[in-house]
């Protein structure tokens, strides 16, 4: 009879590396918001409020 595969292994590895890049991200806000860096990586965007609109006044 064959060996048969072992996908727990596998499935393990796919949730550490998942857990692991999720808490490098997190870890990556973090610093940022300590040093007051753009949240999202896009340093030359500004974030509108929701109350405000970019656009032009057409009159």
């Amino acid at each position: 009879m064959a060996k048969k595969p072992n996908y727990d292994f596998e499935k393990r590895k796919k949730e550490l590396d998942r857990k692991k890049k999720k808490d490098d991200k997190r870890a990556e806000r973090l610093l940022r918001r300590q040093q007051g860096l753009p949240e999202d990586g896009e340093e030359g965007e500004e974030v509108a409020e929701p109350g405000e609109s970019n656009a032009q006044d057409v009159q």
